[in-house]
């Protein structure tokens, strides 16, 4: 995973949020030198994700904790499966269980919800990418989940690609000024970002070409029909997006069009976190 230094801030967040002063319970109940084992049990089938950063918890709550995986990121799971074992001191174990487990369900739910919607993509070239529609703070991991379900990762953020849409069109006083603007930013400070910008309908779609100082447009809000019109206007000239309501029930009708890609926010922010659970061994 790339990024580590904020993957690790990230960690160090969780165990502020979750420990602060002390975990009394365990720490009234368990005694400190106790040895324990747990697994991390499947309870529903899908696609497993968060199984490296969940490593990377235990050993920040205990460096001598020791993960035995069974099941590796990316892999189709079933209701009942060992994906690891853990163990080392109980302490440790409870303390770290509920960051491992709050990341590892969202993950392998957001990994499973991109994996619906590639399988909807087989025999197309579309690719699905995700948003910014993402946790805050949690960005990393969540398009992390995006590629291991089998989906491709959008811009990071607002510092690696240059996003032209409606706002800033209309903000900067039109498409041509919008982009020409761009392009001399970059050149002022020597960046060299690839551009997308978002088209609203057909004529802007030849207003953009017309210029041509762009890398992908993205077809905001296009029925079907427009963007099968949009695709043939733009003929593999630049890369083609569709946005905007798309379903796991549409998708398809969009591939089929023969956009490069289909963005879909809802794979990070309208998901549902895959039933996992840490169990106690003897």
């Amino acid at each position: 995973m790339k990024n580590n230094e904020l993957v690790d801030q990230l960690i160090k967040l969780m165990m502020q949020e979750d420990l602060g002063d002390g975990d009394h319970t365990s720490l009234s109940c368990i005694p400190e030198t106790e040895i324990g084992k747990a697994n991390l049990l499947i309870k529903q089938d899908g696609i497993l994700a968060g199984v490296d950063i969940a490593t990377k918890i235990f050993l920040a709550y205990d460096s001598e904790l020791e993960v035995e995986i069974y099941i590796q990121d990316g892999a189709i799971v079933k209701k009942g499966e060992i994906a690891f074992t853990v163990s080392g001191k109980s302490l440790s174990i409870l303390q770290a269980e509920r960051p491992v487990l709050n990341v590892m369900q969202r993950m392998s739910g957001i990994a499973t919800t991109t994996h619906n919607y590639v399988e909807k993509l087989k025999g197309t070239k579309t690719k699905v990418l995700d948003t910014r529609k993402t946790t805050p703070g949690m960005r990393i991991l969540e398009k992390e989940a995006v590629r291991i379900g089998g989906g491709a990762n959008h811009r990071m953020g607002l510092f690696d690609m240059i996003m032209i849409k409606d706002n800033h069109v209309d903000f900067a006083g039109g498409i041509n000024e919008a982009i020409n603007k761009v392009k001399q930013y970059l050149a002022a400070k020597n960046k060299d970002l690839r551009i997308e910008i978002e088209a609203r309908n057909i004529n802007e779609i030849k207003t953009i070409m017309n210029n041509g100082s762009v890398h992908r447009i993205m077809l905001d809000n296009f029925t079907v029909d427009e963007t099968r019109k949009a695709v043939e206007l733009i003929d593999g000239k630049y890369e083609t997006e569709s946005s905007g309501g798309i379903t796991l029930e549409t998708i398809r009708d969009y591939a089929e069009c023969g956009v490069d890609f289909v963005s879909v926010g809802a794979l990070t922010h309208q998901i549902k976190s895959l039933d996992l659970s840490l169990k106690a061994i003897s």
